[in-house]
């Protein structure tokens, strides 16, 4: 798997993973904040994300062995992970089983732990607009707006569509395949052997991702790991409180 990815800077290797319905572009402003600071950003789109391929196996450990394979290949010499939500699983399963290849993780608002389904009404509202049809993200905003009424949450979904070389509205992410494997993007991160290394958790204040009750099975797994919490922030800690994340990510790597 050769994903797409944004290579930006001197310095320190420094990868950022995005979470469901994303890409690289969501990290792009930070990223190009942090490169003043002698990191060299990474950000790749994931898997059936982005304008990487689309393929129909869409599993953690599936996702984690194309992003090392992006380190091995592309970085040549262990990074540090960020990730955000699935992006954030995907780093842990990344830490927890490729350790020789990642120096520090921060997990932005999510746990190793095991989720119910929470996207079924997106994919449902997703999967309701006649993409080929549409004349204008406009268009398209308006139709799902009953369905989706968080105008933050459409915004993002609508910066997926694109238009092919026949003019035609497209989606970037393969909303098939992740219809298909919602219910393994819940699910829980294992491993046998802990990444003993520096580990950073951030919860947003205003979300309910990352609990109290998620700190045993983090200590478990990341025995160095450490939890703060983003004021103002729900779910996108970047998008809802940016300085803020800067300066901790500036602190921690």
């Amino acid at each position: 798997m050769k994903l797409h990815y944004r290579k930006t800077g001197l310095g320190k290797p420094l990868m950022i993973l995005h979470g469901l319905f994303g890409s690289s572009e969501n990290w792009q402003t930070l990223a190009l904040r942090l490169v003043s600071h002698h990191f060299e950003m990474i950000l790749p789109d994931l898997r059936n994300h982005g304008r990487s391929p689309h393929r129909s196996e869409h599993t953690y450990k599936a996702m984690a062995e194309d992003v090392i394979e992006l380190i091995e290949t592309e970085i040549g010499r262990p990074v540090s992970l960020i990730g955000h939500s699935m992006g954030g699983k995907v780093a842990m399963y990344a830490a927890l089983h490729f350790q020789n290849w990642i120096n520090k993780l921060m997990v932005i608002d999510i746990a190793p732990a095991a989720y119910p389904v929470l996207h079924n009404e997106i994919i449902a509202a997703l999967k309701s607009l006649p993409v080929a049809d549409l004349t204008s993200r406009n268009e398209a905003d308006q139709l799902i707006a009953e369905k989706i009424t968080h105008p933050p949450t459409r915004q993002f979904l609508l910066k997926a569509l694109y238009r092919d070389e026949n003019n035609q509205f497209k989606w970037r992410f393969n909303l098939p395949v992740i219809e298909h494997a919602i219910n393994r993007i819940g699910e829980e991160i294992r491993s046998e052997k802990p990444f003993d290394k520096p580990v950073l958790f951030i919860k947003g204040e205003k979300s309910e991702y990352l609990t109290t009750e998620h700190e045993s099975l983090i200590r478990r797994l990341f025995p160095q790991a450490g939890i703060l919490i983003a004021p103002q922030a729900g779910h996108w800690v970047h998008a809802d409180n940016p300085q803020w994340l800067e300066e901790k990510i500036l602190s921690f790597f």
